[in-house]
């Protein structure tokens, strides 16, 4: 099968400190059929300065007020010309090979490309592998979404819509939800593809996630019962993940979420 289009959509934010090494990720990737993406909120910090130095490589760029960041995602997926997109944000890294992994996968037909995530904590060094989970019921206990690993079919996205702008935390959660309980294919790709580093809105506090853990719920078909006793259960889990982490510090609780990676 002739190679796809693969389209990388990048957002960012004033984020001047860590945009060069994350386009240079992508652009190093010599992967012919490239069509990247980068959708900024409006930085004010020099951001755009660093994103114009490679604009003649860049097949579409934008600066403006968006949103939030399913907005941004959303103009992302919109303005990109690939036959698979990928998401790789502004502190994140796509690893060497990875859209030759994609490319190798694709067959045209798989929804949902779905490869390995390391995960990063830079002050510590530690280092863990994020194996992506392949089903998404409701209310699970664990989940591993691998956002950064994710390749989604434009065909996909024309089928189940993108990203809900209701949802400022659990967008990728949702949108992963919507398309398995729609029946999409989903295809696991034995690769690491990306690099994830701790911090940022991932570890935001439980009650402002509130309105995504219930909706993720709510908008798949899920009853308030259970929307109600998904949130309760995240967040006693985040208490206990918190005092854990207080105890025993975040590389041992990250042990036990993610296998290690020694590479």
């Amino acid at each position: 099968m002739e190679s796809p289009i693969i389209s990388i959509v990048t957002i960012c934010y004033n984020s001047v400190s860590s945009i060069e090494e994350t386009i240079l990720s992508v652009l190093s990737q010599d992967y012919p059929k490239l069509d990247y993406v980068i959708i900024d909120g409006g930085s004010t910090d020099g951001t755009m300065d660093i994103v114009n130095k490679y604009r003649n490589r860049l097949g579409y760029v934008c600066s403006e007020r968006d949103k939030g960041i399913s907005d941004a995602f959303n103009k992302g997926v919109h303005n990109s010309k690939g036959d698979v997109i990928g998401i790789i944000n502004s502190d994140d890294i796509l690893l060497p090979g990875a859209l030759h992994s994609i490319a190798s996968a694709f067959d045209g037909k798989t929804d949902a490309y779905r490869g390995n995530v390391i995960i990063v904590n830079k002050e510590s060094g530690f280092r863990g592998r994020e194996i992506p989970s392949m089903k998404f019921p409701l209310a699970p206990f664990i989940t591993h979404v691998a956002h950064q690993g994710t390749f989604i079919s434009r065909a996909a996205y024309d089928r189940w819509g993108v990203y809900d702008v209701n949802f400022r935390y659990m967008m990728d959660y949702d949108l992963m939800t919507r398309i398995y309980k729609g029946g999409a294919q989903f295809k696991y790709v034995n690769s690491d593809i990306a690099e994830f580093r701790l911090g940022g809105v991932s570890d935001s506090s439980i009650k402002k996630k509130r309105y995504d853990i219930e909706h993720v719920v709510l908008n798949n078909g899920g009853s308030k019962l259970l929307a109600n006793y998904f949130y309760y259960y995240m967040y006693l889990f985040d208490a206990c993940k918190r005092a854990f982490t207080s105890l025993f510090g975040i590389d041992m609780l990250k042990r036990l979420h993610y296998l290690k990676n020694k590479n």
